[in-house]
C-alpha cells in the first residue's frame, strides 16, 4: 500500500517509551503512517497544524497543556481532524471531559496494538463511538447528580441544534454529524459554538451535561437499553 493511501497518524504521549511502543504498534500496519510525535499538548497542537494528519492518538494527562484541553483546541481549528484519547483512566468524567472536547473515540491504555490499530483505522472513518458500557456510567452519573432544568431554552432549539447537539453529546465527532447532515465540519463547529451561546454554558463539557439533563438524549438512552 503506497504511503499516499495511508493514514495519517500523530501520537502525542509524554512518556518516550510509551510512544516508541504507540509508534511501533501503529506502523506495523500496512493501514497505518506514524508521520508526527509531540510530548505534550502544546507541542501537539502546533505540529499537527503544520503536519495536518488525519488521527491524532492522545494521551489525556499530560504536562504544558492535557490532552483534554489540547484536543479542544485542535479541533476547534482544525475540525475535520479525529482525535482518538487513550487514558489509564476509568473514571466517567474523564470520558465526559474527551467527548466535549471533540474525540472522536476513546480507549484504555491497556488495550492490545491490534485492538489500538482497529480503533485508529475506525476513527479515521468516523466509525469508532464511545462504548455503549461507558455512555450508559456517564449518563447515570449524570441523572444521580440533578442539576437545573432549562426546558424554556431546550424549546428554542431549532431541529438542526437540536440533531446536531444529540449526535455530538452521544459521541459523535464534527466530521460524522457533517456527514450525516450534509453539512462541512466548520458548519458543525459553528453550530455548536452558537447552542453554546444560545443556552447559557461557557464550555462543551457543560453543553454535554446540559444536554442529559434536559433530556435530549433520552433516544439515545432507550436504545442503550437505560
Amino acid at each position: 500500500m503506497s504511503s499516499a493511501s495511508r493514514i495519517r497518524v500523530m501520537v502525542v504521549d509524554d512518556h518516550p517509551i510509551m510512544r516508541a511502543g504507540l509508534r511501533e504498534a501503529l506502523q506495523a500496519s500496512e493501514r497505518i503512517e506514524v508521520v508526527a510525535e509531540a510530548r505534550d499538548g502544546e507541542e501537539a497542537l502546533r505540529i499537527a497544524l503544520e503536519v495536518q494528519p488525519e488521527v491524532v492518538v492522545m494521551d489525556v494527562l499530560m504536562p504544558v497543556k492535557d490532552g483534554v484541553d489540547a484536543c479542544r483546541e485542535l479541533i476547534e481549528r482544525q475540525p475535520e481532524t479525529r482525535v482518538l484519547m487513550m487514558t489509564a483512566s476509568t473514571r466517567t468524567d474523564a470520558v465526559i471531559d474527551a467527548v466535549a472536547a471533540g474525540a472522536t473515540g476513546y480507549l484504555q491504555k491497556h488495550a492490545d496494538p491490534d485492538e489500538l490499530v482497529a480503533a485508529v483505522i475506525d476513527v479515521a472513518e468516523d466509525r469508532l463511538q464511545v462504548s455503549d458500557d461507558i455512555v450508559k456510567e456517564v449518563f447515570a452519573m449524570l441523572r444521580r447528580d440533578e442539576g437545573p432544568k432549562s426546558p424554556q431554552l431546550a424549546e428554542q432549539l431549532t431541529r438542526k441544534e437540536r440533531a446536531t447537539l444529540v449526535l455530538f453529546a452521544s459521541g459523535r465527532s464534527y466530521a460524522a454529524i457533517a456527514e450525516a447532515g450534509g453539512n462541512s465540519a466548520v458548519t458543525v463547529r459553528n453550530r455548536l459554538n452558537r447552542i453554546q451561546d444560545k443556552v447559557g454554558v461557557q464550555s462543551k463539557q457543560q453543553l454535554v451535561i446540559w444536554a442529559v439533563r434536559q433530556g435530549l438524549l433520552d433516544d439515545v438512552e432507550a436504545g442503550l437499553g437505560l
